[in-house]
């Protein structure tokens, strides 16, 4: 099929050079971003092959699996544990709506485990005929780079295969981050805590993120004892402040026990059985699972980067331009391996501009503005935009903030004492909504909604004007009229 390809940045016909050419493009890394991008490059007529490691619900330097971190073993399987554990308190809240629930109610972690795997087997299925129904080829194995154009693929017996390819795209995600701490091998990784075999009965985490924080709630869910050790006041560094406060409000309101301004020390085991867990306060806490949750790295060690000479940043994540190009003009790069906004929609979005870039005919960049995410803890938070630190250090002029804390109808009737919070930010020159946060039941559908109007540059004026659906929590959006204070731009950073 005759088609243009972006080649020195610049749109031209293909070369008669061309031809030589075992694939038009070669991805190294079937997760989220790469099927994407393989996909839609076979939909312009490119000859695509993508290279994936072996299934394994634990990821490692030689396991992996098609569909990546987020289908197997990040995002889906969480969401599901989540799930999991809101049925607890859920069952708590019915005795108020009626239902008359015995004392005793057994939590079947086996049985949720096998559910979880079962899916993650079904979705990693469903990627691979995605790719074949799209014409890609898919080889199993793992996949290094050793040339500008050329692709060593190292197949589960051993064999080396080499492939040429016009494109290379690089897409192999990242991997846990252990800190450097005596005794660190006892802990785990969020990739072993979606697969243990027994559910602990104490757990202590480390981190503040979206990780520490999601897992914190599912195990305090499921009933086990948690300890939260994180290094800044409030947890979620990078978030609105006052945000943070209310999830950390939360989580202390289901019964976890927050350590803020604090690290771990060592991890000992204990003769008694379990782990010792020592904090740089001088605490010692138990736990039968220790969950280091402290960030995660560009999974470039193995990918033979340096020999070809594509630039890494110093986390050695790969450096692109902004159509995810390395220094290298035939390989290019997406998703968390280049450490951008390492979001699983972002990596898709990324995986889609490069198609059209390369092949489309369409030279594109990923838009990064309000993007909106979600953090699953329980009751879940949710933001699109800015947060009002970022207001008041990108808006020349003052920012009004709008908030609304209430207690969920929902709440009324089972006596859970738990407000949801929300917040809009708007430009007070300008009238534009800049940021929107929300904390309590359902925030991440309502974001989505939100999120198109930001996008689309509304103004608070027509969030007012428009009408709400009575009754529920979203229509809190539409209604927040009054403005609760006004900050001005340039304050001090905090350092929350």
């Amino acid at each position: 099929m005759a088609r243009k390809m972006l080649i020195d940045g610049e749109l031209g016909k293909p070369s008669e050079e061309e031809a030589h050419y075992d694939f038009d493009l070669f991805v190294i890394g079937a997760g989220s971003g790469g099927v994407r991008a393989s996909r839609f490059s076979a939909q312009y007529g490119a000859k695509v092959a993508i290279c994936e490691l072996p299934f394994d619900p634990i990821g490692s330097e030689v396991s992996g699996g098609v569909g990546g971190t987020c289908v197997l073993r990040g995002c889906v399987p969480k969401k599901i544990l989540v799930y999991g554990a809101a049925y607890g308190p859920e069952l708590e809240d019915a005795r108020n709506y009626g239902w008359e629930v015995n004392e005793r109610v057994d939590f079947n972690w086996k049985k949720l485990l096998h559910k979880k795997t079962e899916e993650i087997v079904r979705l990693n299925g469903i990627y691979k005929r995605l790719l074949s129904n799209a014409g890609v080829k898919l080889f199993e194995g793992e996949g290094r780079v050793i040339g500008p154009n050329e692709v060593e693929l190292i197949q589960l017996d051993g064999t080396k295969m080499s492939y040429s390819a016009k494109h290379i795209l690089i897409s192999t995600g990242s991997r846990a981050h252990r800190p450097g701490i005596p005794g660190q091998e006892l802990a785990i990784t969020s990739d072993e805590a979606l697969s243990l075999e027994e559910l602990p009965k104490r757990a202590v985490i480390l981190g503040g993120g979206y990780i520490a924080v999601e897992f914190a709630s599912i195990w305090r869910g499921m009933g086990v004892t948690v300890d939260l050790c994180f290094r800044k006041q409030l947890p979620l560094r990078g978030f609105d402040d006052e945000m943070r406060a209310v999830v950390a409000r939360n989580l202390e309101g289901r019964g976890i026990t927050m350590h803020p301004c604090t690290t771990l020390t060592k991890l000992e085991k204990a003769e008694e059985g379990g782990i010792k867990v020592h904090t740089d306060h001088g605490e010692v806490i138990m736990a039968d699972v220790v969950l280091v949750a402290t960030g995660r790295l560009p999974n470039t060690k193995r990918l033979n980067l340096d020999a070809v000479g594509v630039e890494l940043d110093n986390m050695k994540a790969i450096k692109v331009d902004e159509y995810s190009r390395t220094n290298i003009p035939s390989i290019w790069a997406i998703g968390d391996v280049t450490n951008r906004m390492n979001l699983t929609p972002v990596a898709l979005m990324e995986g889609t501009c490069f198609a059209k870039t390369v092949f489309g005919e369409k030279p594109t960049k990923p838009d990064y503005s309000h993007v909106p995410c979600a953090v699953f803890c329980i009751p879940p938070l949710s933001v699109v935009g800015f947060s009002e630190e970022q207001a008041m250090e990108q808006v020349n002029g003052e920012v009004s903030v709008y908030t609304s804390s209430f207690n969920p109808m929902k709440n009324t009737i089972s006596g859970r004492t738990e407000k949801s919070v929300m917040k809009l930010l708007v430009d007070t020159q300008t009238d534009k909504v800049l940021g929107a946060s929300m904390c309590g039941p359902d925030a991440p559908e309502i974001m989505q909604g939100v999120a198109v109007a930001l996008k689309c540059g509304a103004t608070k004026e027509q969030f007012d004007s428009t009408v709400g659906i009575h009754p529920s929590a979203a229509e809190e959006f539409v209604t927040m009229r009054s403005e609760t204070r006004r900050v001005s731009a340039n304050k001090p950073k905090t350092n929350l």
